[in-house]
Parts: structure tokens; sequence; C-alpha cells
């Protein structure tokens, strides 16, 4: 690679001078915070290793929820992201190959009369979603969206589950078993109705810098660089998509 072609590069990583690196917090099995209150996790990890071997200044732009994150795709409000991939998110994000493969399961309360997760579609009662997260936009293009409920954040999906609205919640299947040892009667119904498939991403239009992501991203996973990191974080290798 020549010296103008690494700078055109750089260029289209960081139009502002500065890597501006997407965080959703709705993901906790990606992104947290370590005790001092600074974001942590496999999201931060990436991005960190990123932001070193482009030797360029980075900066986190933090969100509440994946949704907030691919709506501003095309604002100019960052430059890379980590979501799952989507084809509806796809319309406005240039997604790397996925890197990380994580359930969605349903955890089903005490209204519940299901047994399975295919048994809670087929009757048909309430299931309670995040508006814009993957595992949302997978659901309603699958039978049974009409009885998807629809809520703007994760902590009124707990409330409506919590207050006998909705039979069921749908979400990230070890968070949805955390919350299922919290409630009696709880419990995260098998089998998980879909694989989510975490990619890197980067809004449309710059396709030099694409190119060179996809490839930095295979290489790490391909050495293990990327595996290390997931277990680092409490994440099983097996979890990575090779």
């Amino acid at each position: 690679m020549t010296s103008q072609t690494h700078e055109a590069i750089l260029a289209e990583f960081a139009p502002k001078g500065v890597l501006r690196v997407a965080l959703n917090q709705g993901n906790p099995i990606l992104v947290g915070k370590s005790s001092d209150g600074a974001p942590s996790g496999i999201t931060v990890a990436l991005a960190r290793a990123l932001g070193r071997h482009l030797g360029l200044d980075m900066r986190f732009v933090e969100y509440e929820r994946a949704a907030l994150v691919s709506a501003d795709a095309e604002k100019d409000k960052w430059d890379v992201c980590f979501l799952a991939s989507d084809p509806k998110r796809a319309q406005t994000i240039d997604f790397t190959k996925p890197y990380l493969q994580i359930e969605g399961s349903y955890l089903a309360g005490p209204l519940a009369t299901a047994h399975t997760a295919d048994e809670l579609v087929s009757a048909g009662q309430p299931i309670g979603v995040v508006e814009g997260s993957a595992y949302t936009l997978t659901l309603q293009r699958q039978p049974g969206s009409e009885n998807l409920v629809i809520f703007k954040d994760f902590d009124a999906l707990l409330k409506a589950l919590d207050d006998g609205n909705v039979a069921a919640i749908a979400g990230i299947h070890g968070v949805m078993q955390a919350e299922a040892d919290k409630r009696p009667g709880g419990r995260v119904l098998a089998p998980p109705f879909m694989k989510i498939r975490q990619a890197m991403g980067m809004p449309q239009g710059r396709p030099g810098a694409k190119a060179f992501l996809d490839d930095w991203l295979n290489v790490l996973v391909q050495n293990g660089t990327v595996g290390t990191i997931l277990e680092e974080h409490g994440v099983d290798r097996a979890c990575l998509i090779i």
C-alpha cells in the first residue's frame, strides 16, 4: 500500500480527524463500564485495537440502544460501529462479515402457558421486544409478528413483563437467563429463536476503509486475537464465527 493510498483510507475512516466509535450500551454482552465509569468490554477492546493499528486518535460515542446507532448512520455522528448485521440496517451501514454469534431467546413470565419457543409463538400471546433491536427486526419478518409489543427500552420491557402486560419478552440469551433467575416463575424457553450475528460496520460510501476493515478483522479472527478478547470478557470462544 502506498503512503497516498494509506492516507486516503485514513481519511475515509476518520473524516473529522479522530476515529469516532459508536458504542451500543444496550448490549451488555459486548459493552459495559469499568469501576471508574469508563467504557469496557469486547467492543471497546476491538475498537482500541483498530485505533492502534490505524494510528488514529479515538473517541467513543455512546448510545443507549442499537436503534439509535443505526438511526445516526447517515448523520455523520460516528465512523465505526459494532452491531448485529441485519438487512434493514444494511440499507445505510456497510457491515463486515460477522465475527460473533450469540443466541436470541424468549423469557416467559408466569402468564405464559407455553413450554417451548414454538408453543409460545403458536399460542398468540403478547411478546415484548425493544424497538429497533436485531432480534426485533428479525421477529418482525417471521410468523407471529402480529403478537409483538414494542417498547422503547429494556427497562420498559421488563416492567411490562413484571406487570403482566406481556406473557414473555425476547432478548439476548444470557441477559434473558439472568433476568429469569431473578423472577419466580420466569424461565427461558428453548430452542433459541435466532442466532444474532455481530459484525463491525461503517457508514456507506467509504469503500477503501470498508475493504481495509474487512481484511483487518478477518486477520484478527483467524489468528485467535478476537477469540482471546472474547474469553477475557467472559464469552466462550466457541461463539466466534470463523
